[in-house]
């Protein structure tokens, strides 16, 4: 009989190689786009074979799909985590910082290529990105709303079109600036805070401003 410790050493060893080969998956499509991603590339770069690729995903949608979980619920752990129960300006500021500091591990355009790939394609693929993107903007949108209500940020354009500027902002960002340590963290946070319509930072901090006038709750 198997014994307890074995078991989870073997499933601590698949949790390992689907976790190398998602990444590695995820920077390949970050690099060459759903339709140039080649299967036994992932598994060469991952440092397995393409039998234990196809031991774990049946085939490239199943894998790209994965890919769209992966992010989503590494960026959430690594991220979104930052805007937990902070004030929505803060958690606005934070998450900015973070997003640049996750794009690093050269994964940063692979929800940006995708979404463009399956643009006007009814894909699986496609509809996954669209929702988590979708999802990103509305949890945006409502930081952003809620920051005006508190009076922490100025009026502005609806906060939808607010939180799509922003997330651009920070796709762009991330694109352009990955492994750019120390700097795109502190870039980052220029950009949105210009976006969200606060004052621009000087020497790492942000210049002194009027404090915005607080809304009456009623």
């Amino acid at each position: 009989m198997e014994s307890i410790p074995s078991r989870r050493t073997q499933a601590d060893r698949r949790a390992r190689t689907r976790n190398a080969l998602l990444e590695a998956a995820a920077r390949g499509l970050s690099r060459y786009g759903y339709n140039n991603l080649r299967l036994e590339r992932v598994a060469a770069d991952a440092g397995y074979t393409r039998g234990a690729l196809y031991h774990l995903f049946a085939n490239k949608e199943e894998l790209a799909l994965a890919v769209v979980e992966w992010v989503e619920r590494t960026w959430g752990e690594e991220v979104g985590s930052l805007g937990d129960g902070a004030d929505p300006l803060d958690a606005l500021i934070a998450i900015a910082r973070g997003h640049v500091a996750y794009c690093r591990r050269d994964v940063a355009r692979v929800m940006m290529t995708l979404h463009i790939e399956f643009a006007g394609q009814d894909h699986p693929v496609g509809r996954a990105v669209t929702e988590v993107g979708d999802s990103f903007a509305a949890d945006t949108a409502k930081r952003i709303e809620a920051a005006r209500a508190a009076g922490a940020l100025p009026p502005g354009p609806p906060p939808r079109e607010t939180a799509l500027a922003y997330l651009g902002a920070l796709h762009g960002l991330g694109i352009h600036l990955a492994c750019g340590a120390p700097h795109d963290v502190e870039l980052a946070e220029r950009a949105v805070r210009g976006v969200l319509g606060l004052p621009p930072v000087a020497g790492g901090e942000a210049e002194p401003a009027e404090p915005l006038p607080r809304k009456e709750v009623r």
